[in-house]
């Protein structure tokens, strides 16, 4: 049996599965599927303590969000999914480094619902992409901070039509205090560590 140290040696240096051969992914999901054998906490939607604050992406098999990196001339940074359980309120970031003074942002706001022990409803509502230096951005709680105080942006900032239904479903299958792991609608999984 896996444990989490033996997962987080084996995405050490993946590139949040950039860098991941077809090899690596397969060892990769067999060693996730073993930690949520053992989830520590079996109804995730209700240990907000837990599911609180501000997550670091370490590992996806999203080639929509890895996708990012194939943009010319950019890089993919960092990836924050930062959860505000009170406001039931998810925001998704990805920060991207270009060349001088062009670094990047990508951001998602979403409200969830809980629909069972350890699903999620998705409701996507707002989408933000600009430069960091127009966004005056610094962290991520920093944004946040300012997103949910009304500020629009100096960047393509839109709010997502309801009408248009950009809807999804994230399950958590393994949470503990420092790491939780998802699948996604689509079939993605995620591995995320407290920051």
């Amino acid at each position: 049996m896996l444990g989490k140290t033996a997962l987080l040696e084996m995405l050490a240096g993946k590139n949040r599965g950039l860098l991941a051969s077809e090899l690596d992914k397969q060892a990769i999901l067999a060693a996730i599927a073993q930690l949520e054998d053992r989830n520590p906490t079996p109804r995730p939607t209700a240990a907000a303590d837990l599911l609180a604050g501000d997550w670091r992406l370490l590992y996806t098999t999203s080639q929509e969000l890895l996708g990012i990196d194939r943009v010319p001339l950019a890089q993919l940074g960092q990836i924050y999914q930062c959860i505000r359980v009170q406001e039931a309120q998810i925001f998704n970031i990805a920060e991207v480094k270009g060349p001088p003074l062009l670094d990047g942002l990508v951001s998602v706001q979403a409200t969830f619902t809980p629909v069972s022990e350890r699903r999620v409803n998705v409701r996507f509502e707002r989408f933000i992409v600009g430069l960091q230096r127009l966004i005056n951005y610094q962290s991520p709680a920093e944004f946040i901070n300012q997103i949910q105080a009304g500020k629009r942006f100096a960047a393509i900032d839109f709010l997502i039509d309801p009408k248009k239904e950009q809807r999804g479903w994230l399950e958590i299958t393994y949470l503990d205090e420092d790491m939780r792991i998802g699948r996604g609608n689509e079939g993605n999984v995620f591995v995320l560590t407290k920051v």
